[in-house]
Formats: C-alpha cells, structure tokens, sequence
C-alpha cells in the first residue's frame, strides 16, 4: 500500500490537488492556440480519454484572447503556459485561464512578477512554479554546478527561491516542477525537494521523447516516484498525439493500483500459433476502451486454444482463429463468430457491458 506524502492542497478549477486527492493525469495541446476549432477538438479527444487538467501555450495576445472560448467549449480545468512575458500572464488570466506555468525568474524582474501575482490573486488562479535544468539561475549554476543525478541542488535552490518570491508578495496557491530529461536527475531532485517543501507536486521528465523512448522514461522516473508517495500531478511527455500521454499516464496509475479508470486490457504478444491480425485487433480495442470508466478487465488473445484459459480471470476477451474467432468471458466460451465480424461483435458486447455496469 502506498502512503501518499502530505501536501498543501489547492485547486485548479474543479480539480482539487495535493492534501491526499487523486493524483491527476494531465497533458498539454499541439495545436495553434489562436485554432480554437482544432484546440478544442484536440481536447475533447483527451477528456474522451480521462485527461484531468490540460494546458496550452500562450506565445502572444492572439493565443490569450483564444482561451475564452476555448474554456467555454470544454469541461476540464484549463492552464495557460507562459514564458518570459509578465503580460501574456496576466492576460491569459483575464481571458478565463484557471492555472498558469510560470519561470519566476524569467519574467523580467520583482515588478513583473507581482503584476502576475496581483493578478492570480484577483481571479483566483494557482501559479505552478516550473524550472527546467536549462533555465536556472547564473548564480545558482555557479554555486551549485549543472543539475545531474548526484546533485540536483540546483534545480530545488532554484524552485523554493521563486516559491519565496511569490510567497513574500503575500500568494501561496502554487505547485512546483522541476524538470530535467535525465531520469536519475528527475527522482533525486524530487526526491530531496519532497523533504523540503510541502507544496503540491507536479511532476515531469521533460523531453522525455517518442512513445517507446518517452514512455519508458517517463514511467521508470515517475513510476519510482509515485511508489514513494511523491507526486500530486503529473504529465507523461511524448512526442507523440497527446492522448497516448494519458492513456500512458493511467496505465502508470493502474500498475501501482493508485487510481484506475476504464477497463485493464491485457493481451498476449503472440506466438506462431496466431492466425488473425493481433496486433490490429488489440490496438483497435485498446482505442475503445479509452473511451469507456467502467472498471472491466479485457483480454484480447491470439488463439482460440489458449485464450480463454491463459485469460481466465478477463471478465471479457477475444480469441482469435482461422476464419473464426470466440468471445468468451470468466474463462467460458461465450460465443463463436466469423473473423470478419469479430470486431464489430467484440465491441458491441463490450457497449452492453459497460451500459449495464453504469446502471449499477
């Protein structure tokens, strides 16, 4: 059982975060901003998906103003991403942002930054406090050295002199990242800064790559983490469609039996007794049941032999065959259906299942 560590609590929307709510899965558009078309169709595929919180980038006044609508057209909190501009902040606020990213100390001195804070006091918005490895403090560097894995002084020195900064301006609603793309660097950090602050977590191995490469990364790092208890939000960071990043960030959450949401898919990796498309058939499926909540085990096997018996405890699965494939559930065939239907039939008793798992 893992014990969550205590944080502050604050909350981002409806999104309540830190103090032993839900670890939240969240992840950022690759659209134009200013596409409020395309963004919100990009969003809607991630809520589709069981994002909690996404953010977007805010790289000038036309991407601000774009955030209104975009917020009117969702239903999860939205974060607006800034840098370097004091003004694309407190703009991003006005126009319905209900969390902000920020680099304290790459907005552009004290009296920006309280300008930015003035203003998430005003429309009540959390600051995450976010610092990379690459945008730390000159003096901090030379104190300290580059972040790595044996020392990451620099990348915490860095997050609680901002944390301070906001805090002497009289704001406290803030969560704090510090992110780096090696993996060791990235739990040590968290690790030492998790013993030094109480504020709410978010974390990140940034530039973590593509799916394999990023997803390997991303869940060894975040995945020991976790384990330990350290971690309030995170964003698994992929080049990829940003919808695998959450469909990777709540398999994570599953794996450590921290939150489950939808069904578990399981699925063997074949062998020479396959006779039907495997692999097509097991992503198909997987695509469905991202959309689904009810909390259902699935199996989708390769032979019609094995199946059912190496699946026994699947409340549902697919076997396939040779021109045939079965459906059968609790280990017991269900019912035998041509190869070119079984899709099509899988699918639709995994609809009626889930409709009748949602009237209970």
């Amino acid at each position: 059982m893992i014990r969550r560590r205590q944080t502050r609590e604050i909350a981002i929307g409806a999104v309540k975060i830190g103090n032993g709510h839900p670890v939240s899965v969240q992840s950022m558009t690759n659209t134009y901003t200013t596409d409020v078309e395309a963004t919100v169709a990009q969003i809607h595929r991630l809520q589709a998906a069981g994002c909690d919180l996404i953010r977007v980038a805010v790289p000038d006044m036309a991407a601000a103003a774009a955030l209104r609508p975009i917020r009117d057209a969702i239903a999860i909190p939205l974060i607006a991403d800034i840098h370097f501009d004091s003004r694309l902040a407190v703009a991003a606020m006005e126009h319905g942002a209900q969390g902000i990213r920020i680099n304290p100390g790459n907005l552009g001195g004290s009296d920006k930054l309280a300008r930015v804070v003035a203003a998430a006091k005003q429309h009540h918005v959390p600051i995450r406090v976010g610092v990379n490895s690459g945008s730390i403090e000159k003096d901090l560097l030379k104190a300290h050295g580059y972040p790595t894995a044996d020392n990451p002084k620099a990348l915490i020195a860095s997050a609680l002199r901002n944390v301070r900064l906001i805090e002497d301006l009289g704001y406290d609603a803030l969560k704090i990242s510090i992110k780096s793309s090696d993996v060791l660097t990235t739990i040590n950090g968290y690790q030492q800064l998790s013993q030094e602050t109480d504020y709410p977590l978010h974390l990140g191995v940034t530039e973590a790559g593509g799916l394999i490469a990023g997803t390997v990364k991303s869940s060894v790092a975040l995945g020991i983490l976790l384990s330990q208890g350290i971690g309030d939000t995170f964003r698994v960071s992929l080049t990829r469609d940003p919808v695998e990043e959450v469909r990777v960030g709540f398999e994570l959450l599953r794996s450590l039996k921290i939150r489950e949401r939808g069904p578990e898919l399981i699925s063997c990796p074949t062998c020479g007794r396959t006779r039907i498309d495997l692999f097509g058939l097991a992503e198909q499926v997987e695509q469905y049941v991202q959309t689904m909540t009810v909390p259902l085990k699935v199996a989708v096997m390769g032979c019609v032999v094995n199946g059912p018996g190496e699946a026994r405890e699947a409340d549902i699965g697919v076997a396939g065959g040779h021109g045939v494939g079965i459906i059968f559930k609790k280990g017991e065939i269900f019912r035998k259906v041509a190869e070119h239907d079984l899709l099509q039939v899988f699918l639709a008793e995994l609809k009626k299942m889930e409709d009748e798992g949602q009237k209970t």
